[in-house]
Protein backbone atom coordinates (compact mmCIF):
# COMPACT_ATOMS: atom_id res chain seq x y z
CA UNK A 1 0.00 0.00 0.00
CA UNK A 2 1.39 3.41 -0.98
CA UNK A 3 1.78 6.24 1.49
CA UNK A 4 -0.27 9.38 1.13
CA UNK A 5 1.51 12.47 -0.05
CA UNK A 6 1.93 15.12 2.66
CA UNK A 7 1.44 18.75 1.84
CA UNK A 8 4.65 20.77 2.14
CA UNK A 9 3.96 23.99 4.00
CA UNK A 10 5.75 26.30 6.43
CA UNK A 11 5.91 25.10 10.03
CA UNK A 12 4.41 27.86 12.17
CA UNK A 13 6.07 26.98 15.49
CA UNK A 14 9.61 28.39 15.58
CA UNK A 15 10.84 25.62 17.89
CA UNK A 16 9.36 22.84 15.75
CA UNK A 17 10.71 24.52 12.61
CA UNK A 18 14.23 24.61 14.07
CA UNK A 19 14.06 20.94 15.09
CA UNK A 20 12.85 19.96 11.61
CA UNK A 21 15.57 22.08 9.99
CA UNK A 22 18.28 20.42 12.07
CA UNK A 23 17.05 16.90 11.30
CA UNK A 24 16.64 17.56 7.59
CA UNK A 25 20.03 19.28 7.37
CA UNK A 26 21.66 16.25 9.00
CA UNK A 27 19.88 13.96 6.50
CA UNK A 28 20.88 16.15 3.56
CA UNK A 29 24.53 16.13 4.62
CA UNK A 30 24.41 12.34 5.05
CA UNK A 31 23.02 11.96 1.52
CA UNK A 32 25.74 14.27 0.18
CA UNK A 33 28.40 12.12 1.87
CA UNK A 34 26.84 8.93 0.48
CA UNK A 35 26.80 10.42 -3.03
CA UNK A 36 30.46 11.33 -2.67
CA UNK A 37 31.48 7.85 -1.51
CA UNK A 38 29.27 5.75 -3.79
CA UNK A 39 29.86 7.72 -6.98
CA UNK A 40 33.39 9.01 -6.28
CA UNK A 41 32.10 12.55 -6.75
CA UNK A 42 33.40 15.82 -5.33
CA UNK A 43 30.51 17.32 -3.37
CA UNK A 44 30.26 20.74 -1.74
CA UNK A 45 27.10 21.90 0.01
CA UNK A 46 26.25 25.08 1.91
CA UNK A 47 23.06 25.71 3.88
CA UNK A 48 21.95 28.84 5.72
CA UNK A 49 19.53 28.66 8.64
CA UNK A 50 16.78 31.23 9.08
CA UNK A 51 19.11 33.04 11.52
CA UNK A 52 21.82 33.24 8.86
CA UNK A 53 24.11 30.59 10.35
CA UNK A 54 26.25 28.84 7.73
CA UNK A 55 26.51 25.04 7.67
CA UNK A 56 28.78 23.40 5.14
CA UNK A 57 29.77 20.00 3.85
CA UNK A 58 32.62 19.18 1.50
CA UNK A 59 33.74 15.70 0.58
CA UNK A 60 37.22 14.90 1.84
CA UNK A 61 38.64 15.14 -1.67
CA UNK A 62 36.74 18.30 -2.56
CA UNK A 63 39.00 21.29 -3.25
CA UNK A 64 36.22 23.68 -2.18
CA UNK A 65 35.49 25.53 1.03
CA UNK A 66 32.59 27.82 1.97
CA UNK A 67 33.16 31.14 3.70
CA UNK A 68 30.37 33.26 5.17
CA UNK A 69 30.36 36.83 3.96
CA UNK A 70 27.51 38.71 5.60
CA UNK A 71 24.29 36.85 4.80
CA UNK A 72 25.81 35.03 1.80
CA UNK A 73 28.26 32.21 1.41
CA UNK A 74 31.15 32.21 -0.96
CA UNK A 75 32.48 28.93 -2.30
CA UNK A 76 36.14 29.13 -3.12
CA UNK A 77 38.70 26.68 -4.44
CA UNK A 78 41.42 26.04 -1.87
Amino acid sequence: MARERREIKRIESAAARQVTFSKRRRGLFKKAEELSVLCDADVALIVFSSTGKLSQFASSRSPFSAVQCGRWGIICRC
